[in-house]
């Protein structure tokens, strides 16, 4: 019989279940989630389900698993620190890093540990099914000491969107998630429209959504009260490393907000970063302006410290801004 996987037809001797396929083309169950004909085969019934003759397969790659390195609210308060709430978990780190552009897993490794970061963005891509000894990410960037979000990157459709999340929790069994969907390949803006309606479906299905958004204060709010778990305003478009252009729209959302603001995209270097926290944002995600530089690990390095300098700032409270000289040393007194 003939089945296609993952686009590419290939021919079993039937009768086969989804199990015995998997080991067949090598592939480790554990690490993989698998779609027939656009319906989630869930592992527990990989030794039942039987691979008919036209079917139709996704295998795509295990993205998640074991439990995330983080800490509780007391532990914040007695180490005096100021932590992340996001999904019902609490982390250390404000950063967050994606895990794509890298010249290879190592550097991808090395440039995480050097952030910082304990959330890492993770795309759900098919497994090369021609090839199936290719390294994985998990076995570099450790699911269990790193909390593994599935992203929707590439989505263009909410259908899209919804659809590979699902397989993202039937691989690592998560439910935090980041939902993107895009409006076009040019400008890669969030198209609101779809997004929208997927968040709704996400969350009817007992998804934790963080969802990349466009910087208006109305649409975000829309977001937060359908149930999002945090709102993530584009600083600039994806990969183009132009920092925050609409720090007005910004500042707004963040004022308004009731769940985690964190800027999505655009950063390209440190005092990006270092501006994005002093308008008040919870935390900022970043991929290309890291993965991107000529010495990643040390602008790794860099990111980690303008997240934390600009966390600072904005509790500090800046001075305010005057039209004419201020002197810092007192007129009384002089000679």
């Amino acid at each position: 019989m003939q089945v296609t996987i993952n686009g590419e037809t290939r021919t079993f001797d039937a009768p086969i279940t989804v199990a015995q396929l998997l080991d067949q083309i090598g592939l480790d169950s554990r690490k993989v989630a698998v779609e027939r004909n656009l319906e989630i085969v869930t592992k527990s019934t990989y030794g039942q389900t039987v691979v008919e003759d036209g079917d139709k397969l996704e295998v795509v790659h295990f993205i998640g698993g074991g439990a995330p390195d983080t800490v509780n609210d007391s532990d914040c308060a007695q180490a005096g620190a100021d932590c992340l709430e996001v999904g019902g978990q609490t982390y250390w780190s404000r950063l967050l890093v994606g895990t794509g552009k890298y010249k290879d897993f190592e550097e991808t490794a090395r440039a995480i540990e050097a952030s910082g970061a304990q959330i890492v963005t993770v795309a759900v891509r098919r497994v090369n099914v021609t090839d199936p000894s290719q390294p994985m990410l998990v076995d570099y960037v450790d699911p269990k000491t790193y909390t593994y979000l599935p992203n929707t990157a590439g989505c263009y459709t909410a259908d899209d969107a919804v659809r590979t999340l699902r397989l993202a929790r039937e691989a690592g069994g998560w439910d935090l998630v980041k939902l993107e969907v895009l409006g076009d390949q040019k400008t890669l803006y969030p198209n609101m429209v779809e997004t929208l309606a997927a968040a709704e479906t996400l969350i009817k299905e007992g998804f934790k959504v963080m969802v990349y958004c466009s910087d208006d204060p109305i649409m975000c709010r829309r977001l937060e009260d359908m149930g999002c778990v945090a709102i993530m305003p584009l600083a600039a478009p994806i990969g183009s490393g132009l920092g925050v252009q609409n720090p007005v729209g910004i500042r707004l959302i963040v004022e308004q907000a009731g769940v985690p603001v964190l800027v999505d995209a655009g950063v390209g270097t440190a005092s990006d970063a270092a501006i994005a926290m002093e308008l008040g944002c919870d935390g900022v995600l970043m991929n290309t302006a890291i993965a991107e530089a000529k010495d990643p690990i040390r602008m790794a390095r860099a990111m980690k410290m303008a997240v934390e300098a600009g966390r600072l700032a904005y509790l500090a409270g800046r001075m305010p801004k005057k039209m004419y000289a201020d002197p810092s040393s007192p007129l009384a007194g002089l000679i």
